[in-house]
């Protein structure tokens, strides 16, 4: 049976205005109403209902926002939620939140603009990154097409697919801050594929333009170069991998949250 697991949800703002929060008139996009509620209510809900979860970590800039907006202002009472500061780097923040005291393992870390995370998406990944000292969610191509066509994603091509990240990450042990070091250092790239992969070194770099490497096993090599256990998780929910980024992103996930078989 999986220990019980500590979540983070990242709430945090961009250095520039985001585009999403100045639609909404909201001074962050954690907060940008989605069918009627603000973003960040549905994975905060969708974490604290299940039952792996033990306590959720906010992790922002402004906790103050979120107490002073009615509709989050549940969160700060709440008593399984609390709220860190964060900085700006997503990184720096986690690595400063794992040597402080209070954060127990595993952690399962996700982003507030993950609105359509649900039970299954949980069970999931809960029971697939376990005995993992590092996991992490992505969607195959195909997966998300044959349900959703016209969603547009970022993807890393490789011999065993097209592959999308869902935002869902796993952080089995203490060990894991090996591997968010290394995600410090290429942050501001986290959008250019090849560049992560160069950060891995020229093995992965090319066996990737190559198409030599499959994504499971080059996760896996890389795991064992920082001395721990990495693992990838094919989510088998086209959802998984549509997060709250875009106007279209809101668009398509209010379809999906009016209805099971939305026109996408």
């Amino acid at each position: 049976m999986t220990a019980p697991v500590t979540a983070i949800l990242l709430a945090g703002a961009r250095p520039v205005p985001d585009p999403l929060a100045l639609a909404a008139g909201v001074p962050v996009k954690p907060l940008a109403p989605v069918a009627g509620r603000p973003m960040i209510d549905y994975p905060a809900r969708a974490l604290l209902d299940h039952a792996a979860i033990a306590q959720l970590v906010i992790l922002t800039q402004r906790p103050d926002l979120y107490a002073a907006d009615p509709a989050t202002a549940w969160l700060a009472t709440h008593p399984r939620v609390r709220f860190e500061t964060g900085g700006q780097g997503i990184a720096s923040s986690l690595l400063a939140l794992m040597e402080g005291e209070g954060l127990t393992y595993p952690v399962l870390l996700t982003t507030a603009d993950h609105v359509l995370l649900d039970g299954a998406m949980l069970d999931q990944f809960v029971a697939e990154a376990a005995g993992a000292d590092v996991a992490v969610a992505l969607v195959e191509r195909r997966t998300l097409l044959a349900r959703y066509p016209q969603s547009r994603r970022t993807w890393l091509k490789f011999r065993d697919g097209w592959w999308s990240g869902a935002n869902i990450f796993w952080f089995g042990s203490d060990k894991a801050k090996r591997m968010i070091a290394l995600w410090q250092e290429v942050e501001q790239d986290r959008k250019k594929g090849w560049k992560i992969l160069a950060a891995f070194g020229p093995v992965a770099l090319f066996g990737a333009l190559l198409r030599l490497l499959t994504l499971r096993g080059g996760i896996a090599r890389v795991g064992r170069k920082f001395g721990l256990a990495a693992r990838l998780v094919a989510m088998d929910k086209a959802e998984a991998c549509i997060d709250a980024d875009k106007p279209e992103d809101m668009t398509l996930i209010e379809a999906i949250l009016r209805s099971e078989r939305p026109e996408a």
